[in-house]
């Protein structure tokens, strides 16, 4: 009984044990099916970022994956960073090559060559305006030996690279590492060449390192299209031509003509040799500057040339013994003067900003630049023997120059100015704004508004002269009293220069002795607002005040219009507007501006001839007898004419003159008005300078010949009322016989309005009885200033 249950219970227990199994095997299948089902999903996908960061490694380990271990791994490390290494240079590339696409291209090719100035024979260049201080010139222009020196010192794989030189970069890089310092720059000439273009290189120091590097890569992005775009001997004929050498020079040609004063296709192998060096340093290794740093450069160029294959050491052995001869400080061409500083003015006026800026003009300017040169030694040579004269308390030119360049500050010497003037066209043929330029901007001859003084009295007489009144006509030369001159309050009582005063002076000798009070009623004569208008066809624009003290020239005016005004003399009554730029050319030969009278062409009849011929006659007279008879005693016998001019406390020294052919002004003064020297009259300070002028004028051609004459006609006039003579006039002792030019001549019925028409009757002893009022003859009257 017990054995049957005992193996019921182990059937039972199989069973059972079976039924485990049975279930176990049943769920098996189906855990393996939903494993299966679980690996059949589809995997998470890779973000983009997983993708840009481990595909390098990914793709090294499929190539190495049957490599052994001990290669393998290496191998993946570094291969993986020069892929990625690659892969980022390959998108940086691409991401400013398409940035570089808006520049454009044509620009490398367009450089703005600086305006050329030239003087009047159009051959001596006296400066250079706007645009960039270069000459363009062909590849072909240029001398091998530079062409040779260039790419050996700067781009020694120049034929070899599309643009960027990677190989140079690397070995850049790694020197750079080394030294642990900049010690070497990868650029290539096609990069220093995008630079230039499309940057200023002179500021990109200035910029912060990412601007830096950014401005970098866009620069090789250029050089690669740059290379697309032209070809080699292109790219080195634009880079040559743009380049910079220092001192405002661009381009080889200019540099070569700076330099050596030849043009760049007769460079020498030295001398071609020590341009390339200076490239990296312009500045530092100037040749004006320091010619032992240039000598070194050269030197470093020639090694790389030899280096490169291009010379032997034979050549280059020669050429270092070679010195270098560069041109002399006193051949430099000086590009601020005072003269580019007033052609720049007129060209501003002529032409359209956008045009000037664009720079490759030539202007011809009416400039005799052997006057120009001489006006400017005589002016700094005279005003030098000012400072050395006893008495003189100022700062001398000498002494502000030996102070060190950082502490002289602003000139205080005495400084001047001269203007000369072609009388028949209005051509300036000279000006002169100062001492020195490079010492003081400030042009004088046209900026300096000054006193002018007794040299406007002539406009004052032109305008009596105009309007009647006669050169020999009677003016009292006493006091201004209270109420007499119109529009004048009645305190003001103007004295002579000398404190005296006389009783009556003929016009004539009143202005060729400067009195004060007879030019006052000259002037009071002929009317404020006629001697306003007579100023302001002259030149004298604005500034002139309708106050009767303005007869005295108690107002301002320049240098420039004082001698375009005293034209008017020498040309019987006409007035030209003056102008320097006589042709103006473009970068294609073409004329933009008309030349000759069309630049100066008359303006206005300021005065009638005859009027102006009278008071010529009497400027005459100032030289030979009157203020400015220095002219005389200094040696310059030719005709000429002029009125010195001293304005209160000897502030201002003016002389204003002309000869038949040119018409001259000189100011000589402090830049802040205050006493020049104790009696420094406009015959002592400025009348010297004007006679130097015009005798190297004169030696250079200039006609200084006998002033033309006017139609005349004879007439007896009186000295009171300029009118004709009535038997009264001539009872009175006041008439005279005169040739008077016929424009200006009284008309035949024209009678005197002081006198009777008849004389007067007899007295009862049977003789005339005495004139009521005979003017006594003027006594001696001191000359004055």
């Amino acid at each position: 009984m017990a054995g049957r249950k005992t193996s019921a219970r182990s059937k039972a227990g199989s069973r059972a044990g079976a039924r485990k199994s049975a279930k176990k095997s049943a769920r098996r299948p189906a855990r393996r099916g939903a494993a299966a089902k679980k690996k059949q999903a589809p995997r998470k996908k890779r973000s983009f970022t997983y993708t840009l960061l481990f595909w390098p490694f990914r793709l090294m380990a499929y190539f190495t994956r049957n490599m052994h271990p001990i290669v393998r791994w290496p191998l993946r490390a570094v291969g993986s960073v020069v892929l990625m290494g690659v892969f980022v240079a390959a998108v940086v590339a691409a991401i400013y090559m398409l940035r570089s696409v808006p520049y454009d291209l044509d620009k490398v090719s367009q450089m703005p060559a600086r305006t050329l100035v030239y003087a009047r024979d159009g051959k001596t260049e006296l400066g250079r305006l706007h645009g960039d201080n270069r000459y363009i010139v062909q590849y072909d222009q240029v001398s091998p030996h530079f062409c040779e020196a260039l790419i050996a010192r700067e781009d020694s794989r120049f034929y070899r690279h599309f643009g960027v030189d990677v190989i140079g970069l690397v070995r850049a890089t790694v020197e750079n590492v080394k030294r642990r310092r900049l010690a070497q720059g990868g650029s290539t000439l096609s990069i220093q060449l995008a630079e230039n273009t499309y940057f200023q290189p002179e500021t990109s120091r200035n910029k912060p390192t990412w601007k830096l590097l950014d401005q970098k890569f866009m620069e090789m992005a250029l050089a690669v299209r740059i290379e697309l775009g032209y070809s080699k001997e292109e790219i080195l004929e634009h880079y040559m031509n743009r380049i910079f050498w220092g001192h405002t020079i661009r381009g080889v040609e200019a540099a070569s003509r700076a330099y050596f004063e030849k043009p760049a296709s007769r460079l020498s192998l030295s001398e071609a040799a020590m341009l390339a060096g200076i490239i990296r340093g312009p500045n530092a290794f100037s040749p004006f500057r320091n010619i032992e740093k240039a000598t070194q450069e050269r030197d470093v160029t020639l090694g790389r040339m030899v280096y490169n294959d291009y010379i032997t050491q034979e050549e280059a052995d020669r050429a270092k013994a070679e010195p270098l001869r560069v041109r002399p400080k006193n051949r430099r061409i000086v590009l601020d003067t005072y003269v580019m500083d007033a052609v720049r003015r007129e060209l501003d006026r002529i032409l359209e900003q956008e045009n000037i800026e664009s720079g490759g003009l030539t202007v011809i300017t009416t400039v005799d630049h052997t006057i120009q040169r001489a006006a400017e030694l005589s002016l700094d040579r005279k005003l030098t023997a000012v400072e050395n004269r006893a008495g003189y308390r100022h700062q001398t030119r000498k002494q502000w120059l030996q102070k060190p360049a950082g502490r002289r500050g602003t000139p205080k010497y005495v400084q001047g100015a001269c203007v000369v003037i072609e009388n028949k066209t209005g051509a300036v043929i000279a000006v002169v704004g100062g001492r020195s330029a490079d010492e003081s901007k400030y042009n004088r001859a046209i900026q300096a508004e000054r006193q002018i003084g007794s040299i406007f009295k002539p406009f004052v007489y032109l305008t009596a002269v105009n309007n009647g009144m006669m050169p020999q006509t009677w003016i009292k030369d006493s006091r201004i009293v209270p109420g007499e001159i119109r529009g004048a309050p009645r305190s003001w009582s103007p004295g002579n220069s000398d404190g005296t005063f006389g009783s009556y002076i003929t016009m004539e000798d009143a202005l060729v002795r400067s009195r004060n009070t007879a030019s006052v009623r000259v002037g009071n004569y002929a009317g404020i607002e006629r001697v306003q208008q007579t100023a302001e066809d002259v030149g004298f624009i604005d500034g002139f005040p309708a106050t009767p003290s303005s007869y005295l020239g108690s107002w301002e005016a320049t240098p420039w219009q004082v001698a375009s005004a005293y034209t008017v003399f020498p040309n019987n009554g006409e007035w030209y507007r003056p102008y320097i730029i006589q042709e103006i050319r473009n970068s294609d030969g073409e004329r933009v501006w008309p030349s000759g009278s069309d630049s100066g062409k008359l303006v206005v009849s300021a005065a009638q001839r005859g009027a102006s011929w009278s008071v010529a006659k009497v400027l005459q007279q100032v030289v030979e007898r009157g203020t400015a008879r220095v002219i005389r005693n200094q040696g310059f016998a030719a005709p000429c004419a002029g009125k010195t001019g001293t304005t209160d406390s000897y502030k201002d020294a003016w002389f204003a003159g002309y000869t038949s052919s040119l018409t001259c002004a000189v100011w000589v003064g402090m830049d802040r008005p205050q006493t020049i020297i104790n009696r420094g009259y406009g015959s002592t300070l400025a009348a010297p300078i004007w006679t130097d002028v015009m005798k190297t004028a004169s030696r250079l051609g200039y006609p200084a010949e006998q002033f033309g004459l006017v139609p005349l006609t004879s007439a007896e006039l009186c000295r009171w009322s300029s009118g004709r003579s009535t038997a009264g006039c001539r009872s009175q002792g006041t008439s005279y016989m005169a040739l008077v030019p016929e424009d200006i001549a009284p008309a035949p019925n024209h009678y005197c309005v002081v006198h009777p028409l008849r004389a007067l009757a007899p007295n009862r002893g049977g003789r005339r009885a005495a004139p009521r009022a005979v003017p006594v003859a003027p006594r001696a009257v001191p000359i004055d200033d």
